[in-house]
């Protein structure tokens, strides 16, 4: 196939940096990559597209969507055209599920170009063609709904199927253009690499979501396992679009990946298989680059807040609440709460004493669930509430109180 126009796109980044080119799954647009978007633009111009017939590109990109017309080169050409277009000559790519096909079709057939490779939820061969043919006969005829009414339970846990990143995706493939969603279907129903696996060069990363029905982690191992020096994560509770579900340890792993020494000693990435134990910098280490603050700042998150409360923020975060949390994780935490100056129960002191004095008392509340996490005693809390009360003020503490008595008696001491 000829003439396949460039897909629509969106550029995040320095206009001088390496170029990362990011592919979406079926059914999804752009904003599938929007959790990693900020931690990956600090070390790379980043290029996200659009599949035909999703989020910004119109279906006429395939200039013929009739059944078995289309296969991953076509993608993967307009890819090439679009990095054409913006004098892109060399690119790190990542894609998910399809658009991992298309990183490792660019990677076989142009190799000179893709310089690093990450395939995330992806596959070798995507199970059996007539399953795809039957999809794309039904797309056709009745329109995308009959696939989006079961999308949410194949692309995440039912923990997080519900949450409003799980509904936007959703409603994206809804939108998605029938015909153009077919054709993609199509091009996956012929889609095998098995055999071409071992002359992909580029240094491949491959992430698997350890609940993942679409393409279970048996594909990703496939996957590595024929790719040579092919790396393999495995992302614990999460599924299909794991980066949406689980967005740190994904940035961790890829940026580990592109910018090798990212982590300097004392930093290691979150790990994806296990919980993460808490970053401990060197005595004196307060250089640390964004990167590495941000997986610093998470892992002590986590271990000072709570998985919950942490998964929670996760998964309310939208493209447009992204870059705050984006800040606070690298900031709050990966920078004031890893510094080694303080440990963590005087910092709880500290910041519980703050939290009275200017009475945002839901924060309070989430401070004494972390300074019990952090091993202080409800005597110990009672302590420094009571130290607020001459500093602070006696009503101040007296919210203080109450929010506090509230706290541990829903959540008693560990």
């Amino acid at each position: 196939m000829t003439g396949i126009a460039v897909p629509h796109h969106r550029i995040d980044g320095a206009e001088f940096a390496p170029p990362l080119i990011l592919g979406p799954s079926l059914g999804t647009s752009l904003t599938v990559w929007g959790p990693q978007v900020s931690g990956l633009a600090r070390h790379h111009r980043v290029i996200r597209w659009d599949l035909p017939g999703h989020g910004g590109s119109p279906a006429g990109l395939l200039p013929d969507t009739a059944p078995g017309a289309t296969t991953v080169a076509d993608l993967g050409r307009s890819v090439l055209n679009l990095a054409d277009s913006l004098g892109v000559e060399h690119f790190a790519y990542a894609g998910i599920s399809l658009g991992g096909a298309v990183g490792t079709w660019l990677a076989l057939h142009h190799p000179e170009r893709v310089t690093r490779l990450v395939l995330v939820c992806s596959s070798a061969r995507f199970g059996d063609p007539q399953m795809w043919r039957e999809r794309a006969e039904l797309v056709r005829a009745e329109g995308t709904d009959p696939v989006a009414d079961t999308a949410a339970s194949r692309w995440f846990t039912p923990a997080f199927a519900g949450s409003p990143p799980a509904t936007s995706l959703v409603a994206d493939m809804r939108a998605a253009d029938r015909d153009a969603f077919a054709a993609c279907c199509d091009a996956l129903a012929v889609w095998d690499a098995r055999a071409e696996l071992p002359r992909v060069t580029a240094p491949t990363l491959v992430i698997a979501g350890r609940d993942d029905p679409a393409t279970p982690p048996a594909h990703a191992r496939e996957l590595a396992d024929g790719i040579p020096g092919a790396s393999l994560v495995e992302v614990a509770r999460s599924a299909h679009l794991v980066g949406v579900e689980r967005p740190a340890p994904v940035l961790a792993a890829i940026l580990d990946h592109l910018v090798p020494g990212v982590f300097p000693h004392g930093v290691s990435p979150v790990s994806p298989v296990t919980r993460p134990e808490p970053a401990r910098p060197e005595p004196g280490h307060t250089t640390l680059d964004d990167g590495s603050r941000y997986t610093a700042g998470m892992a002590v998150r986590r271990a000072v807040l709570g998985d919950g409360h942490v998964d929670g923020a996760v998964a309310r975060t939208t493209e447009f609440t992204a870059p705050f949390q984006d800040l606070i994780t690298r900031y709050a935490w990966g920078e004031i709460w890893t510094r080694p100056g303080l440990d963590r129960r005087t910092r709880s002191c500290v910041t519980l004493t703050a939290l009275v004095a200017h009475g945002h008392h839901e924060e309070l509340a989430m401070h004494v669930r972390a300074a019990l996490r952090n091993g202080l005693t409800p005597a110990e809390i009672g302590e420094v509430l009571l130290q607020t009360a001459v500093y602070c003020g006696v009503p101040a503490a007296n919210s203080a109180f109450a929010v506090a008595d509230r706290v541990l008696r829903e959540e008693p001491e560990p």
